[in-house]
């Protein structure tokens, strides 16, 4: 699916949706959990955000209802997705990027919790920080914006190769936003930048397997919803295609990745519990802040490096959050 596409099924997702006037709430109040991802890939999401929950007083079953919405990386059905979410005039939607979008393009009139590794302000989800206004607000990490940093330490690393690979998933929206700080970091880097687009399966076995023709010498992969439920599968590629390989979460380092460099997506879901948890209080969004998850880890996998035939400099191993070995 294009971006233009994508856009256009924003339009008419917006036109289609019903009002989600509250005239015989329920009981028990019921959470729409809209995910661009795989329930697999993001149990530990999960986890989390129900602990977040909990902290403000709501358990799955006791006292509130989660109804979970997974796209399994098929961005095309996230709209009918939302539009269901909305018809059950459930009391909060809780949305990674782009199912976030999609939820605020279509849905004015039920509050809703996004975590993002976006610039929210800048992709649209809210008018700023601080005053977020409408009913949207949440939690962002931005790791988008720390992937240029992710190349300079692929560069620190490998600094005689000249050119890296960015993976990305160019059905995402925010994939030109990655692809621009990505350039821009290389340029400046003296780098060359090939772009590999995956958005499915098949292209993401394709990708690893279609590397060393590009003659890279370093794979970057980019922030995506898709690519966060496949976590180990890519550490697992990046290992049996030999690929030096770096990303954003900790968890692709701890499966044998090579090094991740970004925030913890973990720590921001449990944030979006508590929030989701005091909108269901009374709380508006519009008052309700955007969160920073300000946590950000770099780990580094002396065992993948050791089987590449890397030697990891001290520099980077001095700033290391944690080194495998």
């Amino acid at each position: 699916m294009r971006r233009r596409e994508f856009f256009g099924l924003l339009s008419g997702a917006a036109v289609a949706l019903p009002l989600a006037a509250r005239a015989q709430p329920s009981a028990m109040p019921v959470i729409g959990f809209l995910n661009g991802s795989s329930s697999e890939g993001y149990a530990p999401r999960v986890a989390a955000f129900r602990q977040g929950l909990q902290q403000a007083g709501y358990v799955e079953g006791r006292n509130v209802a989660i109804e979970f919405r997974w796209a399994e990386g098929h961005y095309d059905r996230l709209p009918e997705m939302a539009a269901d979410l909305a018809g059950r005039q459930v009391s909060v939607i809780v949305a990674n990027t782009p199912a976030n979008l999609i939820a605020k393009a279509a849905i004015n009139t039920i509050p809703i919790v996004f975590t993002t590794s976006s610039d929210p302000v800048q992709i649209g989800l809210v008018a700023s920080m601080n005053r977020p206004g409408g009913n949207v607000t949440g939690v962002s990490q931005l790791n988008v914006e720390v992937g240029p940093k992710r190349l300079e330490l692929a560069h620190e690393l490998m600094p005689s190769e000249t050119d890296v690979a960015l993976l990305v998933n160019t059905n995402n929206p925010i994939a030109v936003t990655i692809e621009k700080g990505m350039q821009l970091a290389a340029t400046s880097l003296g780098l060359r930048l090939h772009v590999i687009s995956a958005s499915n399966d098949a292209e993401v076995e394709s990708a690893f397997t279609g590397f060393a023709r590009l003659k890279a010498g370093v794979l970057v992969i980019g922030t995506d919803a898709f690519f966060n439920g496949l976590i180990e599968r890519l550490a697992t590629l990046a290992t049996r295609h030999a690929v030096p390989t770096i990303y954003q979460y900790n968890e692709f380092t701890a499966a044998g990745g090579l090094m991740s460099y970004g925030g913890s997506v973990n720590d921001s879901y449990h944030l979006a519990g508590i929030y989701t948890g005091k909108i269901l209080k009374g709380e508006k969004p519009a008052d309700l802040p955007v969160q920073q998850s300000n946590k950000v880890e770099l780990l580094v996998n002396l065992k993948t490096a050791k089987a590449l035939g890397l030697t990891v400099p001290q520099s980077i191993l001095g700033r290391a959050d944690e080194v495998i070995e």
